[in-house]
């Protein structure tokens, strides 16, 4: 089966959903279950923003490489001999093979293992036997893929033309993130959980903490609810109270001692939408853990005390991450088709540290492996609701949801730019509807 066309005929019942839209409600169903709305979601959504994909400590060395799917697009991300980081279609400019096959490796040079074509860490074709003498290997270098490193997270865009104001959030969110020293973290775990749901559900879910006290025990147990949205009530008010005189405390005692830590909201102001905010935990107050202590005994960056709260980043259209005194969390969400979403996270602590000894692994990712559970079921079962026939848009709770409408606003605004673009070929980013 070939590529679909290179540019989508966009049904009229499908702009019409589009353009009709209820502010301040959930979506309508067939956002969630139209492979036709998916194919325009892998074109307009991630095949022309900034997409989060991988980390520094992925490709720690020369040659060291990571592969992604997206839509039908596989790219390969590589640290090249200068340790530069670059992207490129993971295809040879032979016949087209798969040039990795494997999510991560390390390489000396690219080869194509069908025909042995064979592409330096820069991109360039060095080898091709039997071509003849008149056969210029310039002409038939990888295609690269623009991409961005921001202190140590990732990312990728396919479009010809990137957004311009992935500058806006380097510039806002470098000095929030470099102090946490990504660069020097390793991987101690990653997981990769495929949730039966649309990505949206997924990304929809992430932006709010209004389910979090019924369904989150191990997160509850060190993050404060409050912090993403609240409403006050006469059985709360006392407690909301203390903690927003808790975190302007503790935002102006970060600050002094020279960690950015207030709110930057540009979630739907940007075409590369994004969020951070560093509030305080409870408990011990110093990460994300069953008892609110430090998972691992060696601090990140130059930290000397653990206290530090939680940096929450959040980017649109796919991660969230968060940044802690000991260990950092990292989360991309990949869609895989129309009901169907990989979830992939991350664990990272200081490269010298030991396990067993400065960390113990069941200890580090008990809170998130239990959330990312009790995630996947939430957004399974939403999936399964917008299948219903009495399924239909429910208002966003003003007080806890407003996240949830700045990712929704955004998402709808994307597309209709999408739309009022002039026609042009596009990339073939679809996945097969088989």
């Amino acid at each position: 089966m070939r590529h679909m066309e290179s540019k989508l005929k966009v049904s009229k019942e499908i702009q019409a959903l589009i353009a009709e839209r209820l502010s301040g409600h959930s979506l309508d169903a067939p956002f969630y279950l139209s492979p036709e709305i998916f194919e325009m979601d892998i074109r307009e959504i991630f095949g022309k923003h900034w997409i989060h994909v991988a980390i520094d400590p992925d490709i720690p060395e020369p040659g060291d490489y990571v592969t992604v799917e997206i839509g039908l697009n596989s790219i390969v991300v590589v640290r090249d001999d200068d340790m530069a980081v670059r992207a490129y279609h993971n295809v040879c400019r032979h016949r087209g093979a798969r040039l990795c096959s494997e999510h991560k490796g390390s390489v000396g040079n690219l080869v194509c293992p069908y025909h042995q074509w064979t592409y330096n860490l820069n991109g360039e074709l060095i080898y091709a036997e039997h071509m003849g003498e008149k056969f210029d290997r310039c002409k038939h270098n990888l295609k690269s893929v623009h991409v961005e490193n921001l202190a140590g997270l990732i990312f990728i865009c396919l479009a010809e033309h990137p957004p311009e104001d992935f500058a806006v959030m380097r510039a806002a969110m470098a000095p929030y993130l470099l102090p946490h020293g990504l660069q020097d973290c390793k991987i101690a775990k990653q997981v990769d959980l495929i949730e039966e749901g649309n990505w949206k559900l997924t990304m929809e879910n992430n932006r709010e903490c209004y389910h979090c006290a019924t369904n989150h025990p191990e997160l509850t147990a060190s993050l404060f609810e409050f912090g993403f949205g609240y409403q006050s009530a006469p059985g709360n008010a006392e407690q909301i109270g203390e903690f927003n005189r808790l975190a302007a405390e503790r935002c102006a005692e970060w600050e002094r001692g020279g960690l950015p830590s207030a709110e930057i909201e540009r979630l739907d102001e940007l075409v590369s939408g994004f969020r951070t905010q560093r509030l305080p935990l409870d408990r011990a107050g110093e990460s994300q853990t069953l008892d609110g202590k430090v998972a691992c005994g060696m601090l990140l960056g130059q930290f000397e005390r653990a206290d530090l709260g939680g940096l929450s980043f959040w980017t649109q259209p796919n991660s969230w991450h968060h940044f802690m005194s000991d260990h950092i969390v990292s989360f991309s969400v990949l869609p895989l088709s129309a009901e169907r979403t990989l979830v992939r996270t991350k664990w990272l602590v200081h490269k010298d540290a030991r396990e067993g000894i400065d960390y113990q692994l069941d200890n580090l990712t008990a809170v998130w492996n239990a959330t990312n559970d009790q995630d996947k079921r939430l957004v399974e079962l939403s999936q399964q609701g917008a299948r219903s026939s009495a399924y239909q848009p429910g208002p966003y709770s003003p007080f806890t949801e407003g996240l949830v409408e700045k990712f929704c606003t955004w998402y709808i605004g994307r597309l209709q730019a999408g739309l009022a673009a002039p026609e042009t070929a596009s990339v073939s980013v679809l996945r097969r509807m088989d």
